[in-house]
């Protein structure tokens, strides 16, 4: 029987890096990941996979239709679905094996298959053979993370109606593909085919889409979308997806209780995701869930069982690739003694539309539900050098700020590299910064960051440089 210290299963995000992080603290640490590539759904059918096709997709865009305006002329351009994939898995596997090698470096042993508890202090791994292995672990770490969700009526065949993991490997570009859901997954599939020629609608239950991010940024990503060609149906609430043939048709309800549908070749069912923790047998290990299905944690995220630890999207919080992370390290270096912390009100959201969308802290809409006194600073990208360069004129920066101590509460930005910006927010939030401080930071010139100095001016006293 193996024996380690430190037992992972699942090595996604917050796996890896708590096996990493817990065999760097000098813990003999094993992962147990029951595909034949490691990284889970971010790298193998999330986020990684879906970057690279937003990615190629985007060139796509910008040949067809923002090059001329370069002074560059070519011939006209055509979308190579295949290539796109094969591209695509290429990248999938450079990650992996990046994976792969981390685990070998840091001497982490890696089991391959399905891990089950056999108790509280052991773990079984049936492997694809059907041959068994049995890990007697001191402390484990719960990482098996999430998979799509649909709803009850609907029958995914995961050829025509479809989740986010087969809309990576389409073998054409749809002529009409229909997504229910106007949140982050959505969105960003959605953008995907419509830069390739699809016609996209988005049939979305509320009046909004992002809904969780704060208004001004869904405002401004409804608006730009439109203006790229995607369509929406807000405030739809679907009751039937049928498929007949190479058809699919979508029955719903709008806002004022009429009944509407929608027809495409395909439908994307991209309504959220849900804990995965089938298989683990949690009951003999004396594990509990809540109410959702995710499993139970504390603030140190320990379960009911003291040695048994769990993170990342299958327990509360947001169902991010960062946050597991970051809770991963905070597990491992909790089992060494340390005293970590993990700010969840500073972990921040991303949408890789065009322009980008990313939110940290409050948003508007939470302050006046707390009743938080505040002020807001904002600066549209428009008005930047850099934006009108590059072309991307799209999108804003908003900042909250306490409308005494002039403490940052939120960031909020809609525009070109808005994932990379947000980080400013996050550091300047962390340490507790005012918009002055903001303000009083020299930013490069010509950069997109500076409409975060210009917004942090508009935030402390109505003045804004270049506006």
């Amino acid at each position: 029987m193996s024996q380690f210290d430190v037992t992972v299963i699942g090595s996604g995000p917050g796996g890896y890096v708590a096996a990493i992080r817990a065999a760097q603290l000098g813990f003999t640490t094993a992962i147990i990941e029951k595909y034949p590539t490691l990284g889970g759904t971010c790298l193998n059918v999330g986020c990684i996979p879906s970057k690279a096709l937003l990615d190629s997709s985007e060139h796509f865009e910008n040949a067809k239709h923002n090059f001329a305006g370069h002074g560059i002329i070519i011939n006209e351009p055509q979308a190579d679905i295949a290539r796109m994939i094969e591209r695509k898995n290429e990248v999938i596997k450079q990650n992996t094996d990046g994976i792969s090698y981390l685990m070998n470096k840091n001497k982490i042993t890696v089991f391959e298959g399905v891990g089950s508890f056999e108790s509280a202090t052991q773990i079984k791994v049936t492997k694809n053979d059907g041959s068994t292995e049995t890990i007697d672990f001191k402390y484990t770490i719960i990482a098996t993370g999430s998979k799509p969700t649909s709803l009850p009526f609907i029958t995914l065949d995961k050829e025509r109606v479809i989740t986010s993991t087969e809309a990576l490997n389409l073998k054409e570009i749809p002529k009409h593909l229909v997504v229910i859901g106007g949140g982050v997954i959505g969105l960003e599939l959605g953008s995907v085919y419509l830069r390739l020629g699809a016609q996209v609608t988005v049939v979305e239950f509320m009046d909004k889409i992002i809904p969780t991010m704060d208004g001004a940024l869904s405002k401004e990503l409804t608006k730009v979308l439109k203006k790229q060609g995607m369509k929406f149906m807000l405030s739809t609430a679907v009751s039937a997806v049928e498929r007949n043939g190479d058809t699919v048709k979508i029955t719903a309800k709008d806002k004022k209780g009429e009944e509407v549908t929608v027809e495409g070749d395909y439908c994307l069912v991209s309504v959220g995701r849900k804990p995965f923790t089938d298989g683990l047998g949690l009951e003999k290990a004396g594990v509990e869930l809540d109410e959702r299905g995710r499993v139970k944690t504390n603030d140190n995220l320990q379960t009911n069982v003291a040695n048994i630890y769990a993170i990342g999207d299958v327990i509360k919080g947001a169902m991010l690739a960062h946050k597991a992370e970051e809770e991963g390290v905070f597990v491992a270096e909790t089992l060494a003694g340390q005293k970590p912390h993990v700010n969840y009100n500073l972990i921040p959201g991303v949408v890789y539309t065009w322009p980008e969308v990313a939110g940290v802290g409050k948003t508007e809409e939470q302050l006046k539900e707390e009743g938080v006194a505040y002020k807001v600073g904002s600066f549209p990208m428009r008005a930047l050098g850099r934006s009108r360069a590059s072309g991307d004129v799209d999108g804003l920066v908003k900042i909250l700020a306490d409308e005494k101590t002039d403490e940052v509460l939120g960031m909020h930005i809609v525009g070109a590299r808005a994932a990379d910006l947000i980080a400013e927010g996050v550091i300047a939030m962390e340490f507790r910064a005012s918009a002055e401080d903001i303000a009083r930071s020299s930013h490069a010139h010509p950069t997109y960051a500076e409409a975060i100095k210009e917004a942090a001016l508009d935030a402390t006293g109505k003045r804004p440089i270049h506006m």
